[in-house]
């Protein structure tokens, strides 16, 4: 583990990036930024597509580490190169951000109101990658509905058994139990979760950290008691189908949260902008969400 990547996502100001769409979201997010289905043919013309889309945000002066702490990649984002160094090496070696890798295989089909991760493929050998790409941390997403307990111990229980996968690797993993912004009785769905994932991080070793990323909760500083957890590195919010405005509204009222948004980071950016207008729309997005962040 880098131990001055570790001290800034522990310490310093900013939020941290959500670049990792992955086969599923990428078509919405390319066409949130301009580009139809039409213009390409197949999954590896969508991803150079997205990949101009992110280099030219990377590559943006505002996005650096005066604002922006990490950046969430999806494997084919890390796999290929920005200026001609590996992804992760030009974040960090002339951004400053910390990289971090997408790692979950997307979500099972919905049971007692929860969708857990499907069995990530070939963990070890991802985490290999993860290694010789200079990569600090990982994700993984799975998602809550509707408000079972039992549902919700299930998904909890499989993402720190994962975790603890991760963390025997060197690595430090974001836990990611998206909660449903539409789901019904959602704030007792977070009270519910706050208990479980409290309870998990209690059982670990002084050594065994872990950061996480939480849906925006309906009771504000609902998770100040995670934040302040001596296992836990970082609690990012997500915006979940949120507004910027709206996502930063509510961030602002949680204190110690960060960001970690993607859509509503990229909101309003587009393909037919030219690198000027790209750049100004992409620094105001950037000021909000920190501001926001460190509320």
């Amino acid at each position: 583990m880098n131990q001055e990547q570790l001290s800034r996502m522990k310490n310093a100001l900013g939020f941290i990036a959500a670049l990792d769409q992955s086969g599923g979201s990428t078509p919405k997010a390319l066409k949130n930024y301009g580009i139809e289905e039409t213009e390409y043919s197949n999954e590896s013309e969508m991803f150079d597509f997205v990949h101009k889309m992110r280099t030219r945000i990377v590559t943006s002066p505002s996005f650096n580490k005066d604002k922006v702490l990490a950046a969430i990649l999806f494997k084919d984002t890390v796999a290929r190169q920005v200026e001609g160094k590996s992804t992760a090496d030009y974040l960090w070696e002339e951004k400053g951000i910390i990289p971090i890798l997408k790692i979950d295989s997307g979500l099972a089909d919905e049971e007692n109101g929860v969708q857990l991760m499907k069995p990530i493929a070939q963990l070890d050998q991802l985490l290999e990658f993860a290694q010789e790409k200079h990569i600090f941390g990982t994700k993984m997403r799975s998602l809550i509905n509707g408000l079972n307990e039992k549902g919700i111990e299930k998904l909890v229980n499989q993402q720190f058994e994962v975790a603890k996968q991760i963390i025997a690797e060197g690595f430090v993993p974001i836990i990611e139990p998206e909660v449903n912004i539409h789901a019904e009785n959602k704030a007792e769905i977070e009270e519910i979760l706050e208990k479980k994932i409290k309870s998990h991080l209690d059982k670990l070793s002084d050594n065994e950290l872990v950061m996480l990323k939480l849906t925006l909760p309906d009771t504000d500083n609902l998770y100040k008691d995670l934040i302040a957890h001596n296992n836990v590195v970082r609690v990012a919010a997500l915006s979940g189908g949120y507004s910027r405005v709206e996502a930063n509204e509510k961030l602002a009222r949680n204190t110690g949260m960060i960001a970690s948004f993607s859509r509503a980071l990229t909101e309003g950016l587009s393909v037919n902008q030219s690198d000027e207008e790209f750049n100004a729309t992409l620094a105001s997005s950037i000021e909000s969400i920190y501001q926001a962040s460190i509320s």
